[in-house]
């Protein structure tokens, strides 16, 4: 049985094994170079929450088995497709006549970064080799130099002597260096938040830029605060009511009970948007508490969220109300039509839909704007 089988049939018994022993479970355990056993670990990595990501890749650098440096590359390569970038393996060993970089992600501004995974820094780097693997797959078409960077990641918080090393090279322009941790870190940022702007402020933080000017990552920092202060559910009229309150977060639960329901494993992409590992399916999963004064729940739809739903194969809205016991799923390409009905708060900067669930005698109502038309929805709810 493929690993990917065994993750859909049991998640528990994967979940607690250290990775070295997940890897034996795939094809017949051993890591290569366009092995079997890469094969299913890269698709079980795809299909697996982040923390398990994380924790793989600590276990790879505290507990050092056969190939512990071939799964924490690939278990970089995820967090780097997580992070939105269009992610190219790279081999475990190098070839003759094949570059022997470890991953090339690249942005949606077609910028290439060529990735290089070290379990530490103790050992001085060779910098040209790195440079050379960069060189050659700009002669080879794969990239295009001039927009093209290095990024190499360590198993390391410390890496002061790299840095010195890049500092004094001729690759300083060209190259960046960052922790297994902080890259971790970043990956949670971005899942943890909403605002698919910040995704671009990570992207450029991974670009070699001089950074005399602090504006860039000032910005990232103070938007991702914003974007923790917003009340994605509520909005508009009844925004005093809200700040009275604590936010609910209760996506986890109601995506456990969506996955049983559609028979797909779903991967988190932001605080409200998740989707399959092949990206096939979409769903945007906001949750709200009961609004007392006003008698329902409230959510905002953004945007941004509208451009995720629609980019996708198939895709669906899911409204959690008060917990996950009351949770509505709704085809996207039947709730789409239904937003020129809601009312909408307009601001310099954005704007958003007000999507707000009534309950009338076990019934479930989604209403709009005063003068138009409700929406029954209690077909939806699962």
């Amino acid at each position: 049985m493929a690993l990917i089988d065994l993750w859909k049939k049991d998640k528990g018994q994967l979940a607690d094994k250290h990775i070295q022993q997940v890897i034996a479970f795939a094809g017949d355990g051993k890591l290569g170079d366009a092995s079997i056993a890469s094969g299913e670990l890269r698709d079980y990595l795809r299909s697996i929450p982040s923390d398990l990501i994380v924790k793989y890749a600590d276990q790879c650098l505290k507990d050092s088995f056969q190939h512990s440096g071939f799964a924490l590359q690939d278990l970089v390569n995820e967090v780097g497709r997580r992070l939105d970038f269009s992610v190219t393996h790279g081999r475990y060993r190098g070839k003759t006549n094949q570059p022997g970089h470890d991953g090339i992600w690249t942005d949606g501004n077609r910028h290439s970064i060529v990735v290089e995974v070290k379990t530490t820094d103790a050992y001085r780097i060779d910098l040209d080799t790195i440079a050379g693997y960069r060189q050659s797959l700009a002669k080879s078409g794969h990239i295009i130099f001039e927009k093209s960077s290095m990024l190499v990641v360590v198993g390391r918080q410390d890496t002061g002597d790299l840095e010195a090393q890049i500092r004094g090279s001729r690759h300083a322009w060209d190259m960046r260096v960052i922790s297994v941790e902080a890259l971790s870190r970043m990956l949670k940022l971005k899942e943890e938040l909403e605002d698919p702007s910040i995704l671009s402020r990570i992207h450029e933080i991974l670009i070699p830029k001089e950074f005399t000017r602090l504006d860039p990552i000032v910005e990232i920092a103070f938007a991702a605060v914003e974007d923790v202060k917003q009340e994605p559910e509520v909005g508009g009229d009844d925004d005093t009511e809200s700040k009275k309150f604590t936010p609910v977060a209760f996506h986890a639960e109601c995506i456990l009970r969506i996955e049983k329901k559609l028979a797909v494993s779903l991967v988190k992409r932001s605080r409200a948007s998740f989707s399959s590992p092949d990206d096939s399916v979409r769903v945007l999963c906001a949750v709200s508490r009961f609004h007392e004064r006003v008698k329902r729940f409230w959510f905002a739809f953004h945007p941004h969220q509208d451009e995720f739903l629609s980019a996708a194969e198939t895709a669906y809205v899911a409204f959690g109300c008060g917990d996950a016991m009351t949770l509505f799923l709704i085809p996207f390409a039947e709730f789409k039509p239904w937003l020129a009905y809601f009312n909408k708060t307009q601001k310099p900067d954005r704007f958003y839909w007000h999507v707000k669930i009534r309950e009338s005698k076990k019934t479930y109502w989604m209403t709009g704007r005063a003068g138009t038309k409700d929406f029954e929805i209690t077909q939806y709810k699962i």
